[in-house]
């Protein structure tokens, strides 16, 4: 068993977040028990995860998504209701780390991305140079972005929305896990041959197509699941605590 405060400070020392500009606090979202002994961790602090925490008596969570953004809505209604009433009715700590999460060297988002793809980072770009730029453990990389696609959906076990005009080899790749269709034009920018990430919106087509990069989304679920899990694992063993990701199956 370890204090809240000896849990938070761990994290904060890992993850930095005050390097970061954020869209919602990082760090202690809903204050739970004192003393922690069971730690889980899932991408989302969704009613789904809390309750399967319940389930397993779990005295913190640790997640990517958290309850509290900027710009929502503040009333404590609804689903919000819902998922604080039942943190607080079990008094467990929520703690959640965004960005942070992602941008974490080795067990980051990207970097447990890329452990898994077989990517090796050698560059960064991007708003907070959050993405990553770099090449293939491989040498040779894909012959295809069919192909790189078809190599994706297995690792990640997640269809892929591939756009892809140019029929040539992918050697330098650009990523950047979840949401960040944003940092596709930095991307093409900085000489990458294709772009992985987790969502796709309707201007990336037309930049896809036009510019000759291909575009892979790969689900944002799908390409941010690893990340809380390793920052979770790593601070349970620094700290002694029993540990359990548990996966709530997301199709975005």
């Amino acid at each position: 068993m370890v204090h809240r405060s000896e849990l938070l400070a761990a994290s904060d020392g890992l993850l930095q977040p005050e390097r970061f500009r954020d869209y919602g606090p990082n760090g202690l979202q809903v204050e739970g028990r004192a003393q922690i002994g069971k730690l889980v961790s899932g991408v989302t602090a969704s009613l789904a995860l809390i309750e399967a925490a319940v389930a397993v008596k779990a005295d913190a969570i640790l997640v990517h998504h958290g309850l509290f953004w900027r710009g929502h809505d503040a009333c404590v209604t609804g689903w919000m209701k819902h998922r604080l009433a039942l943190l607080l009715a079990h008094d467990i700590n929520l703690l959640a780390y965004h960005l942070p999460l992602d941008a974490h060297p080795t067990l980051g988002n990207n970097a447990q991305l890329a452990q898994r793809l077989g990517f090796v980072c050698q560059a960064n770009f991007g708003e907070q140079a959050l993405g990553c730029l770099g090449e293939f453990t491989n040498a040779a990389g894909w012959d295809s972005a069919e192909a790189l696609a078809a190599h994706l959906e297995y690792v990640l076990d997640h269809p892929v929305t591939l756009v892809s005009q140019a029929c040539k080899a992918i050697k330098k790749i650009a990523w950047c896990s979840g949401g960040a269709q944003s940092y596709f034009e930095a991307a093409i920018a900085a000489g990458a041959d294709a772009f992985i990430t987790g969502e796709i919106s309707e201007p990336q087509v037309h930049l896809a197509r036009e510019c000759g990069v291909a575009y892979l989304a790969c689900g944002h679920h799908a390409t941010e699941r690893f990340g809380v899990a390793a920052v979770a694992t790593h601070l349970a063993e620094q700290l002694g605590l029993n540990h359990a990701f548990i996966d709530i199956h997301n199709p975005v």
